[in-house]
């Protein structure tokens, strides 16, 4: 199987540069993954397509504002971007310019509040890089650190709450879980008045999301690890949820990566964390997932991979190419898929 055999043209004035002002507003292609036919609703419709005892399932990560923009001492420019907690003040990151930001080089952040000093140069070019603060590090980021938008959206987020879910909970990602963001609260409150259940997952995406797939052969490329987990309350609704013939729907590609991680052999679920670096491409079997709601992906991506295995290459990059006819938005801040 070829990677670019996940290839579409997509025009690039149809990339989403920014979210719309209203959050359910989104439009919404509704996909019958056995025959691949398509409707065009909107995404407050979505509720027409639960039923009571379903299960939507939500990643409650929540986004780390880990982009901070700082200077060097003699008064350079430099951007760092935190990819990962290494522990004692220490965080694996991304540094522009790199040829600046060689071990022992000084960053300020701020008014001088939060410092910085690389202590090492990783082979991939990464960062390790010590910070030097007083207090709690999540509330200066808060006050320094802006949304680390997608590398496609060029516009600046006016409002960086637009990029987190209504649920979102867990702070710990990268990026942010997207499908989620068409959510309101008073949609998912007539979703539980409905009868639907709700249960959260959390898996921390990291920027290897956006990843290109670089391989020919797409089981030559190897997925980046992700930490994934479930609680108890939730291993114990969905077990409640098969058994009682719902089905189990996925908000995002985050969530179903999860549980397909978590699932035993059997098809149940019990409370549990790992590292995932699962990849799920045309002729996987699914475990625990009956429906997906999702956002439109970037061609050869992954994500377009996952989709696929579960609704038909063929069928998705139809209804894509249907999605660029209608003038959809896509990616990050774009319209959604809803694929039972």
């Amino acid at each position: 199987m070829k990677t670019k055999d996940f290839w579409y043209d997509l025009p690039e004035e149809l990339i989403a540069q920014t979210p719309l002002e209203q959050r359910d507003a989104s439009r919404l292609m509704v996909m019958d993954r056995r025959t691949g036919a398509v409707t065009h609703r909107h995404f407050y419709d979505l509720i027409d397509y639960l039923k009571p005892g379903d299960c939507l399932v939500m990643n409650d990560s929540r986004v780390l504002p880990a982009r901070l923009l700082g200077h060097r001492p003699t008064g350079g420019a430099v951007e760092v971007l935190l990819l990962r907690d290494l522990g004692n003040k220490h965080w694996e990151c991304l540094c522009k310019p790199g040829r600046k930001m060689q071990a022992g080089s000084e960053v300020i952040f701020g008014n001088g509040e939060l410092t910085a000093t690389v202590r090492e140069v990783r082979e991939d070019g990464n960062r390790i890089v010590e910070f030097h603060y007083e207090g709690i590090f999540l509330e200066v980021l808060e006050r320094l650190g802006r949304m680390p938008l997608p590398p496609y959206i060029k516009a600046e987020l006016e409002d960086q709450e637009r990029y987190q879910t209504v649920y979102s909970r867990e702070v710990g990602s990268a990026a942010a879980p997207t499908a989620g963001l068409h959510f309101t609260k008073e949609l998912l409150e007539k979703i539980r008045e409905k009868g639907v259940k709700e249960a959260f997952v959390t898996l921390h995406v990291g920027l290897g999301t956006f990843r290109p797939v670089k391989a020919e052969e797409v089981t030559d490329h190897h997925m980046h690890a992700e930490l994934c987990m479930m609680n108890a309350e939730t291993a114990e609704l969905l077990n409640r949820t098969k058994a009682e013939g719902g089905r189990i729907i996925c908000v995002g590609t985050t969530s179903c990566r999860t549980l397909e991680s978590l699932v035993n052999e059997n098809g149940t679920f019990q409370a549990a964390s790992k590292w995932t670096d699962i990849f799920i491409y045309p002729g996987y079997t699914f475990k625990a997932m009956d429906g997906l709601i999702t956002n439109f992906h970037l061609p050869e991506s992954t994500l377009v991979m996952l989709v696929s295995a579960f609704a038909g290459r063929e069928h998705v990059l139809a209804a894509y190419e249907e999605a660029v006819r209608q003038r959809y938005r896509f990616f990050s801040f774009g319209d959604a898929m809803c694929i039972l």
